[in-house]
């Protein structure tokens, strides 16, 4: 999969790659690394948490190239978490559930080498609508 633009500090910070996007689905990739570790050596869950709703809120902000920029704002978040998430990468999937004119309702699966399943999360989001420049 190819990148995508990111255009966001804090996911660039953490090494996060758009890797996937189309209309009601995103996804993230991030490589794991000792600064994404807790102090028990593994994946901090504020880190997954993020992927989550990066990936949820995105797959209801879905133009294409040729279109402006859409954004948004996450209302609530909820995660569960399933695994430590011990591995080489972290993938978070987002899929869109149910999209209204401007609230959106997504729910996210987070994985660990493409397959350890370690949190799943939903969520409400409010479109923002086009970026201004």
């Amino acid at each position: 999969m190819s990148n995508l633009v990111l255009d966001n500090p804090f996911l660039e910070y953490l090494d996060a790659r758009h890797v996937g996007w189309k209309e009601g689905y995103a996804e993230f990739r991030m490589p794991i690394q000792p600064k994404h570790l807790n102090r028990r050596g593994v994946l901090q869950g504020g880190v997954v948490a993020t992927l989550l709703d990066a990936a949820c809120g995105y797959a209801g902000l879905y133009a294409p190239e040729d279109e402006p920029a859409r954004h948004g704002f996450t209302l609530s978040l909820t995660v569960n978490y399933l695994d430590t998430g011990l591995g080489e990468s972290v993938t978070a999937k987002g899929f869109i559930e149910r999209q209204g004119r401007s609230i959106f309702f997504s729910r996210g699966e987070a994985w660990v080498d493409d397959k350890i399943l370690i949190a799943s999360a939903q969520g409400t989001f409010k479109s923002a609508g086009l970026k201004k420049s």
